[in-house]
């Protein structure tokens, strides 16, 4: 739970501000979980108290303990003192903590002297612990003396817990504003001195170390012009930022339970719905209705439009050990060198569906048989970077994500993903091992196995958290596929997954933000057990079964055009006279059968038409790789500059 660093966090929020369920996505990765009640019973006969409380029990997870502290308001010190360092504390509520202290059968008693008390012992707290407090300072005074007395001692009571505590956020309407440590500079200018004493040394550490925004490289792979985007209107562009993340002076905090967007439950029905009334001559789209059900759901309307602006996010680490077997040596970096300069599978098919290809590389992961991938301090700077790349794109107006991959020993790691995640046995979901000459390889699969199969077993009394999967499995690709996604829910969107580690960085996504699963769409399994696991897990039906082996990214882009035709046409087709209204009638046999100015009537002259000029794609220009900026124009750096890479680890 502990959030860079911090040890004792005081969530405030007003009445159905969401603090409480905020508090609890806060200890959702802890293993020991005690929650201490303080609010009373209060009267049998208010049933509404009793419903409020009924769902609160209600919402926790049946491995937490609960402990209740009503009858006496000095026991919670108590509790506090006496926690262990494993546990993970949750205090909800500190108002009904106040009701209790001021009850006539606790008085005569001193207020402050118990309130100081309380604050002492979160000091010395040697467990993690969350308080939840109602903000009452905001409010009107009250207007009888037992309201005034109850927001006096109420306040004292936030003022000194929030003194003890390492870290303090606001919850308003859902959204939480992290209060406490707050820098006075901005993140990358900020100093170790500018955060608040009481911050700890983890939180001090990662100032120093808060890493700017990685820049971007885009070749310019664009040979034809896109579809054009939808008209925006003002105040409602196409991926606006949705939310307020805790953002605090390290920069965003990616943690459990985070509350990002889902895409619109009712748009989606509604544009499968109307598929039904559109003039076909026949039944109509088939299974790739599912195509303009989540186009509709993540755009918000029954008539979803063609993706225009799609960018290819290519993820470049390679997995050294056992994972690895059966790779040649330097393979991956020539792919990954192929696609920035323009040319390979990947790179013409972006050029043949107008999008832009950034090519992303990510830390070498270690082996995984010997020690973890990757280091847990990497493992939050990856995310970060995966995120920023998702903003980036959203703020350029990219509709469409497509995520892939190259690199050595990709599908092992996605291999052990899937086995920590989903209980999968390795032989299962890791696919033959084809090498160069087009043979198969069955003693590097052996390799590759035993390499899984060994990590597991070094990592079998490990946390099976989220960013301890990634660290000691997943490695730099995974984390920064996982990062991408969260970004991407964070901004609406949408993902085309293709390959092992996208529908991995699925798997570990879901315990971040469970959302990311619905703005992901796979277009084809490619025959990869892997993917066809994770795909039934995550809930995800590729719409084709084409078993395209092209590389990761260049699968998706051949389907690509496919769906945007179907989503073009969905929009564009009218409604079936017999469903429309009055004026959508056949026309009377002495009108005219159109009014299209295009229309030729069949008793006029043959007009002559000219046949049209039509340029091929010169693949061999080297003006073909020149690189493309991240604004609307065009510019031109050179087919052979290979751009510095974006990573920065933490």
């Amino acid at each position: 739970m502990s959030v860079d660093g911090w040890n004792t966090v005081l969530v405030l929020g007003g009445i159905r501000s969401g603090k409480s369920e905020f508090a609890e996505s806060l200890v959702t990765d802890a293993p020991v979980v005690r929650y201490v009640a303080t609010a009373p019973e209060g009267d049998p006969e208010d049933t509404e108290w009793a419903a409020r409380l009924a769902k609160h029990r209600a919402r926790r997870p049946g491995s937490w303990t609960t402990e209740e502290t009503t009858e006496d308001p000095r026991r919670l010190a108590d509790v506090l003192a006496s926690a262990e360092p494993n546990e993970t504390l949750l205090v909800d509520d500190l108002g009904g903590w106040v009701t209790v202290l001021l009850d006539p059968d606790h008085q005569p008693a001193d207020d402050v002297a118990t309130i100081a008390e309380l604050a002492e012992a979160i000091r010395g707290c040697a467990a993690r612990v969350v308080l939840v407090s109602p903000e009452v300072g905001l409010s009107l005074v009250p207007t009888t003396p037992l309201g005034r007395a109850f927001t006096d001692a109420l306040g004292a009571a936030n003022r000194a817990v929030a003194d003890a505590c390492d870290a303090v956020v606001l919850v308003v309407a859902g959204q939480p504003v992290w209060l406490k440590p707050l820098a006075t500079e901005p993140p990358a200018t900020a100093s170790v001195q500018a955060a608040p004493v009481t911050a700890s040394a983890p939180v001090r550490a990662s100032l120093a170390e808060a890493e700017p925004t990685p820049e971007v490289q885009l070749p310019d792979v664009l040979t034809h012009t896109p579809p054009a985007a939808p008209s925006q209107e003002p105040g409602n562009p196409w991926a606006a930022p949705t939310m307020a993340l805790p953002m605090v002076a390290t920069g965003l905090v990616i943690q459990p339970g985070m509350e990002l967007p889902m895409p619109d439950e009712y748009a989606g029905p509604q544009a499968v719905d109307r598929l039904a009334t559109l003039d076909v001559p026949g039944a109509g789209l088939g299974v790739l209705d599912r195509v303009v059900g989540f186009a509709a759901a993540t755009q918000g309307t029954s008539t979803p439009a063609a993706w225009g602006s799609v960018r290819v996010l290519l993820l470049h680490g390679d997995h050294a050990g056992g994972a690895s077997a059966g790779t040649v040596a330097g393979e991956s970096a020539r792919r990954a060198a192929q696609a920035r300069a323009g040319r390979g599978a990947l790179a013409r098919l972006a050029a043949e569906s107008g999008a832009s290809l950034q090519v992303v590389d990510t830390p070498a992961s270690a082996p995984m048989e010997d020690e973890p991938a990757l280091p847990l301090e990497q493992v939050e700077s990856a995310l970060r970077y995966g995120w920023r790349l998702a903003e980036q794109a959203a703020d350029a107006g990219v509709q469409l994500l497509v995520l892939g991959a190259c690199g050595a020993g990709t599908e092992a790691a996605a291999a052990a993903v899937l086995a920590a995640t989903a209980g999968a046995e390795p032989p299962g979901v890791l696919g033959r091992v084809i090498t160069d000459s087009g043979e198969i390889d069955d003693a590097a699969w052996m390799i590759r196995c035993a390499a899984v199969r060994d990590a597991l077993h070094r990592t079998r009394r490990s946390s099976r958290g989220a960013k301890d999967i990634l660290a000691e499995l997943g490695g730099g690709d995974v984390a920064v596929a996982t990062g991408v996604l969260l970004g991407a829910t964070a901004r609406r969107v949408p993902v085309l997954l293709d390959g092992p580690v996208g529908v991995a960085a699925g798997m570990v996504s879901r315990d971040l933000a469970g959302q990311a699963r619905h703005w992901c769409l796979l277009a084809d399994h490619g025959g990869h057990p892997a993917v066809r696991l994770a795909a039934d897990v995550l809930g995800l039906t590729p719409l084709l079964d084409l078993r395209l082996d092209l590389g990761e990214g260049a699968n998706a882009l051949v389907a690509l055009p496919l769906l945007r035709s179907v989503l073009a046409l969905s929009a564009a087709l009218p409604v079936h006279p017999s469903l429309g209204d009055e004026d959508d009638a056949e026309p009377a046999d002495d009108e005219p059968e159109s009014t299209d100015p295009g229309y030729a009537d069949p008793t006029s002259p043959e007009p002559d038409i000219a046949e049209p000029d039509i340029a091929e794609p010169d693949f061999g220009d080297p003006d073909f790789a020149e690189p493309e900026p991240a604004g609307p124009g065009p510019a031109s750096t050179g087919a052979d500059e290979q751009p510095a890479s974006g990573w920065r680890a933490g």
